[in-house]
């Protein structure tokens, strides 16, 4: 029976390693160097809230995963809560910083999933120019990461349930998407 490996908003290895691995995808300097994301505290956020996402968006699809996902997603609020701190946002403020990361969290993943539903790939372009390069032009580097974004989306909704359960995701390499 595979009901254990699906515990109460999942095992923290489990939620650590897919977290963990999210940060690092969204680390990754082929969006920094060949898409031309911004480098910054703004722009790497936006990059993991957009991995974030895509897992998250296959985890809530799926009953058996649905507390693995949020536990995910408590385990990104966690890192975001102490990464405030750590920049020295008192104890009073952090709280409303929270409340606009849970917002742009929300809006991003709302705009994310309307678009990669979207049988054009113009939206997701629009989003992610909107979003990732803070521009409303959709520029050719916004094309190129949408490409990624939806080979990356097809990737992890094709993903063994077990997988994921395990804390394994896989995701496309951005450089391959770069010259596109």
């Amino acid at each position: 029976m595979i009901l254990p490996l699906f515990r109460r908003h999942g095992r923290a290895d489990t939620i650590a390693a897919l977290y963990g691995t999210i940060v690092a995808q969204a680390r990754s300097p082929a969006f920094y160097r060949d898409f031309a994301a911004a480098d910054t505290v703004n722009g790497r956020l936006e990059l993991i809230i957009l991995h974030l996402a895509l897992v998250l968006r296959r985890l809530f699809a799926d009953p058996a995963l649905k507390d693995t996902g949020q536990g995910l997603f408590d385990h990104f609020c966690a890192d975001m809560d102490g990464s405030l701190r750590e920049m020295g946002i008192g104890d009073l403020a952090v709280p409303k910083h929270m409340r606009r990361v849970a917002d742009a969290y929300y809006g991003r993943a709302k705009a994310y999933d309307a678009a990669l539903a979207a049988a054009d790939a113009e939206p997701l372009a629009q989003a992610l120019a909107r979003n990732v390069f803070e521009t409303k032009a959709v520029e050719p580097a916004a094309r190129r990461l949408a490409g990624y974004v939806r080979a990356a989306a097809e990737g992890i909704n094709a993903a063994d349930p077990h997988e994921l359960a395990a804390g394994k995701v896989n995701f496309p390499d951005p450089a391959a998407f770069a010259t596109q």
